[in-house]
């Protein structure tokens, strides 16, 4: 079987395509991969075919209107219009000549590519889109009359029944009781690896951390480093808060506090705060690594970032910053796996939050129940079968029930090490 992926956007869209990618390739099926220049690294030490062709996504045009009342989920949102349209259109010209040589049999879709969409029903080929923050937010019928149109332009017929954007399904890594989908459909879900990086290892200095407290890890995630790294002429979506004043938070908030915390930066500067003694500062680390043993997690709110703390079944202070990250971090509180600080907490208020997190034995409770979940899903290697199946015409994905958010009595479980 020959499966064309994409991966786009930032380096954890590729991190989300990758335990699928080598599933792929390790049941001996032809994978290739379409990306661009600031994904195509997380492959680097795989043996899959990339081919860093696809432009980065670029920013909305200098005035376009933005409402801090749309999200992404909306054709009006900037970004989704210059997905859905514009950079749709740019990129599908490079998918078609990529298929013309390759001939896939399926299609495996960034949850940001429309392109692959119009391209999977030009060949009559199967696609699905990965798990993402943003395919968690679509409604896809709000988005059916943009999609129409490029079918238009491609000379296919349009569309009446929204759910033909992924007609075959998705793919995903939580268990369907703890979705992050506004959108319930068809699902393919396996565990989440805490496999991301093949050799993987935590630095030398994680194993003289002290262990007499509690060990936090703090992260601003991938994509804002990511629009750093574009340029100084790359603008943060509009709303975005200021990672640095983020970072300053964080550095406040945890040096109150009597644990070990590991800040990852992601390369962001530090300025205006100094780390107490305890707090270790580093550009970026194995983040499932040090989920295994970590006591809390103070996270942006990527759903990569959450699908691993589940997995490892570590309380979440989220604070979101923009795009999909409001959403989980709602979506955090409602299942009782943590706390939705809001995008610009104070350093008192992210300080007793987590002090009361760490203290709170009802919620570990409530984890461990979310990461027995993931256990019984099937491990990745079975994805290839499944794509097999839809390839050959078998049964497609079974639709997911919808999410139950239920609220539980405080239990007398064992936390957590506790905050002195």
């Amino acid at each position: 079987m020959r499966v064309l992926c994409t991966a786009m956007a930032s380096p954890s869209h590729g991190r989300a395509l990758l335990p699928l990618a080598r599933a792929l390739t390790g049941a001996g099926h032809e994978v290739t991969v379409l990306t661009t220049e600031a994904v195509a690294p997380v492959f680097a030490a795989d043996r899959i075919t990339v081919l860093p062709v696809l432009p980065p996504v670029p920013p909305p045009p200098d005035g376009t209107p933005f409402d801090p009342a749309q999200d992404m989920s909306s054709p009006l949102h900037p970004l989704t219009a210059l997905l859905i349209g514009p950079y749709a259109r740019r990129i599908l010209t490079i998918l078609r000549e990529a298929a013309a040589r390759l001939r896939p049999d399926a299609l495996v879709r960034d949850g940001m590519d429309f392109a692959a969409v119009v391209l999977a029903e030009e060949r009559g080929i199967p696609h699905l889109p990965l798990p993402s923050g943003f395919l968690n937010l679509v409604e896809p019928a709000p988005l059916l009359p943009a999609l129409n149109a490029l079918r238009a332009e491609a000379g296919l017929p349009d569309r009446a029944d929204p759910d033909s954007l992924y007609p075959h399904g998705r793919f995903d890594f939580m268990p369907s009781a703890y979705s992050f989908a506004r959108h319930r459909g068809p699902v393919l879900a396996y565990r989440q690896t805490t496999a991301v990086e093949p050799g993987g290892a935590l630095p030398p200095w994680a194993a003289r951390l002290p262990g007499d407290r509690p060990l936090v890890l703090a992260a601003l995630g991938t994509v804002l480093p990511t629009f750093r790294d574009a340029g100084r002429d790359v603008p943060l979506p509009p709303e975005a808060t200021d990672p640095a004043t983020t970072l300053r938070t964080l550095v406040d908030g945890l040096s109150q506090l009597e644990v070990t915390a590991v800040v990852a930066t992601g390369g962001i500067p530090l300025t205006g705060a100094t780390p107490g003694p305890h707090l270790h500062l580093t550009d970026r680390l194995p983040q499932p690594l040090l989920l295994e043993c970590a006591d809390l997690f103070v996270t942006h709110g990527g759903y990569n970032s959450i699908r691993e703390a589940v997995r490892t079944a570590t309380p979440m202070a989220v604070v979101p910053n923009f795009g999909d990250q409001p959403h989980n971090a709602r979506r955090v509180a409602a299942l009782g796996l943590g706390r939705d600080l809001g995008p610009d907490p104070d350093a008192g208020t992210l300080a007793a939050a987590c002090h009361g997190l760490l203290a709170d034995p009802a919620l570990t409770a409530r984890l461990r129940t979310a990461r027995l979940a993931m256990l019984t899903l099937p491990e990745v290697g079975r994805a290839p079968a499944d794509l097999t199946d839809l390839v050959s015409g078998g049964r497609p994905a079974a639709p997911a029930p919808l999410p139950r958010e239920r609220r539980h009595a405080p239990a007398a479980v064992p936390g957590r090490a506790a905050v002195r």
